[in-house]
């Protein structure tokens, strides 16, 4: 039996990007293009194999330990962006203010895909969901410089809307219009979900 089933839901991509230089800022520079390696999005300050593990990952790992890069690619929904936006109170939101490598468009609830999800897109390049992309102050600082006003709503209007992180499983190109598909793992919900509710509270 396959592990991972298809989610019979077609999506496409709205919107690419890369973050060539993390330390300088986290906004992304849009593309009709990125090239997918193992090593995430060619280019991009994410990319690597390995990556110092960071305050998210903090109760197994002391700061700084080399860990697996799942992290490599930041994907956003555009249903999601256009309500994060609405919340803020502006009119559109500009996904390199995200720090964005990928915006996809038809599929619901897109931050609630369960971790391990496949998007497979037209080239075959498929990347692994890992987890959602917590809200954070660093967009928005980004938001906020670019309207006043709006970046303070952002953590709390992108609860749950901020799109997740991911990793690379097949190379390939991903271009803007692609069409792209959603595989989901077929093994029921672990019965036992106390532990992601405590870490709700």
């Amino acid at each position: 039996m396959a592990a991972l089933a298809d989610a019979g839901i077609v999506g496409a991509v709205d919107w690419v990007g890369c973050v060539h230089d993390r330390e300088a800022s986290l906004r992304a520079r849009p593309d009709d293009e990125i090239e997918l390696l193992f090593e995430g999005v060619k280019g991009d300050s994410h990319g690597g194999l390995f990556r110092p593990s960071c305050v998210r990952v903090e109760a197994m790992h002391d700061l700084g330990t080399p860990i697996r890069n799942s992290r490599q690619l930041s994907v956003l929904s555009a249903e999601e962006l256009a309500s994060i936006a609405k919340g803020i109170g502006v009119r559109e939101l500009q996904p390199d203010l995200l720090g964005a490598n990928l915006v996809v468009r038809g599929i619901p609830d897109f931050t609630l895909v369960p971790p391990s999800s496949r998007l497979q897109f037209e080239s075959g390049a498929t990347v692994v969901i890992d987890l959602e992309n917590l809200p954070c102050n660093l967009p928005a600082r980004e938001i906020e410089f670019d309207m006043p006003g709006s970046g303070k709503r952002f953590k709390a209007e992108a609860s749950r809307r901020r799109g997740v992180t991911a990793w690379v499983e097949r190379e390939g190109i991903v271009r803007v219009g692609d069409g792209l598909r959603l595989f989901v793992p077929s093994q029921p919900a672990w019965p036992h979900g106390r532990a992601s509710t405590q870490a709700e509270a």
